[in-house]
C-alpha cells in the first residue's frame, strides 16, 4: 500500500472531487474480476471513485484495506459509500503503437475565426487598433 503525505491526499481529494465512480462493488462483495477491473480503470486514470452498494460500515473499511493491499494503491478517501483511490502510473510505460505506416492521429488545426457579420468585423479592427 502507498502512503501518501497530508498535501498530497488534500489535492488529490479536491481533483477526485468532480469524479464520477468508474466501478461499483455490490452483492458479490470484491470480486476477481472487481479487482481486475479497478486495476484497468487505476492504469488508465492514475486517480478513481468507487461505489458501494449495501455493504456495512465495518465490511467498508476492510474492504478499502484489502483493495489496496492488493493493487499498490493509495487511500485517498473514504466518504459513506465512496471510495477513492490513487496510484502513479509507471513513467517507463511504452507509447502506443501504430500499424508500419500508420502515425497517430494529430489534432485538427483550428481555422482562423471570420467574423459573422460587419458590425463584429468593425469591433474587432477597433479592438486590434487599440491595441497597437
Amino acid at each position: 500500500m502507498i502512503e501518501i503525505s497530508p498535501t498530497q491526499r488534500r489535492a488529490l481529494r479536491a481533483a477526485a472531487h468532480h469524479l464520477k465512480p468508474v466501478v461499483s462493488i455490490s452483492q458479490k462483495g470484491l470480486t476477481p474480476s472487481v479487482l481486475a477491473e479497478i486495476d484497468r480503470c487505476l492504469k488508465a486514470h492514475e486517480l478513481i471513485k468507487l461505489r458501494l452498494y449495501g455493504i456495512e460500515r465495518e465490511v467498508r473499511e476492510a474492504l478499502f484495506l484489502e483493495i489496496c493491499t492488493a493493487l499498490d494503491c493509495a487511500e485517498v478517501q473514504h466518504i459513506g459509500n465512496l471510495l477513492v483511490l490513487w496510484r502513479e502510473n509507471p513513467k517507463d510505460a511504452t507509447p502506443q503503437k501504430f500499424p508500419e505506416g500508420r502515425k497517430a492521429l494529430a489534432p485538427a488545426a483550428r481555422r482562423k475565426a471570420e467574423p459573422a457579420t460587419k458590425k463584429q468585423a468593425a469591433a474587432r479592427s477597433e479592438t486590434r487598433s487599440q491595441k497597437r
